[in-house]
């Protein structure tokens, strides 16, 4: 075969792999999104009458939490800005969820991640993510998310060639995301809506939903909730007085911010899972408590909140077998 043959056939076959991976793509977001959204009923019981508070239920994404969303953002337009050409690795700090999801969508895609994750983050969430094919840095346990963030950085700035750091925290692909699907996924299936709650973590949920329904529905009252002190043990969730606060994060978007004690988070956990048939993790827990909380101070409201996760992660702990 002549040389110009070779040239023709050898771009015939880019063209076929750029196609199927279009599809794989095309896939993905398919399956991302379109949550449920599910009433409550049991724990809501001494809200006054006109209150009902609706749970959107990310859970159900393909990767199991709310992370999917943002997940699957900042990988397509990573590959649609070239980031991700020549082989780099997709690098980003995680204490779980985002990790997972990452992991699972990169593997779909065929893309090498590589994920720094505090140490402690639980043999479960780290099988899942070594069974994923990421690769993983361990870092120190005693620093968090936080500590976990900086090391990732420190590995791009040491080697920009090797990796594209996606930096969740500042990545605007990362509320756009929320802005593009949570948004008017809960417009169309909660059109009453008069209150948005979700926990602070990168925060990109609360503020890309925020933005959107700050355009199509400005009534809508946007609630953050967040840990009520430094040292707390809802995982997700950000103490922001007392944190790094995420550069993705607009402080004046929302209309007020809730704190949460961790130990009204576990009973609520344990509540959900009991009296409503609903599995879910400990930040989930930590916005119910805020939306009836906020539920109770009003006589009509149809509050929406976000419960970002199973709790089949967090079965390990031990405030399950709590009285």
């Amino acid at each position: 075969m002549r040389s110009w043959e070779l040239e023709v056939n050898l771009q015939a076959q880019i063209r076929d792999l750029s196609r199927r991976d279009e599809d794989v793509r095309a896939r993905l977001a398919g399956q991302v999104g379109n949550t449920p959204v599910v009433r409550l009923r049991r724990v809501t019981s001494g809200l006054p009458a006109g209150v009902e508070v609706l749970a959107k239920a990310e859970w159900l994404n393909p990767a199991g939490s709310v992370k999917d969303r943002p997940a699957l953002s900042i990988l397509e337009h990573a590959i649609e800005t070239g980031d991700l050409n020549d082989g780099r690795i997709l690098l980003d700090s995680t204490s779980g969820n985002m990790g997972i999801a990452y992991a699972t969508h990169a593997a779909a895609l065929g893309l090498p991640v590589h994920l720094a994750v505090p140490a402690n983050a639980g043999e479960a969430k780290l099988g899942t993510l070594r069974a994923l094919g990421a690769s993983l840095t361990l870092t120190d346990p005693l620093e968090g998310s936080d500590g976990a963030r900086e090391v990732a950085a420190a590995m791009a700035a040491k080697d920009p060639g090797r990796y594209y750091y996606a930096d969740q925290y500042a990545n605007p692909a990362n509320w756009e995301a929320h802005y593009r699907s949570t948004g008017p996924e809960i417009l169309r299936q909660a059109a009453g809506i008069t209150h948005l709650v979700a926990g602070l973590g990168t925060s990109g949920t609360l503020m890309g939903t925020g933005r959107y329904l700050r355009e199509h529905a400005p009534t809508v009252q946007l609630v953050a909730v967040q840990p009520d002190r430094p040292l707390h043990g809802i995982e997700g969730l950000k103490h922001l007085e007392s944190s790094p606060v995420p550069p993705i994060f607009d402080g004046n978007l929302p209309d007020r911010t809730l704190a949460v004690e961790t130990e009204a988070a576990y009973e609520m956990t344990r509540r959900l899972a009991a009296e409503e048939g609903l599995l879910v993790g400990i930040s989930a827990g930590a916005a119910a408590v805020a939306a009836l909380r906020l539920g109770g101070s009003l006589n009509q409201a149809s509050i929406v909140v976000i419960f970002p996760d199973s709790g089949a992660r967090y079965l390990h702990e031990s405030f399950w077998s709590q009285p």
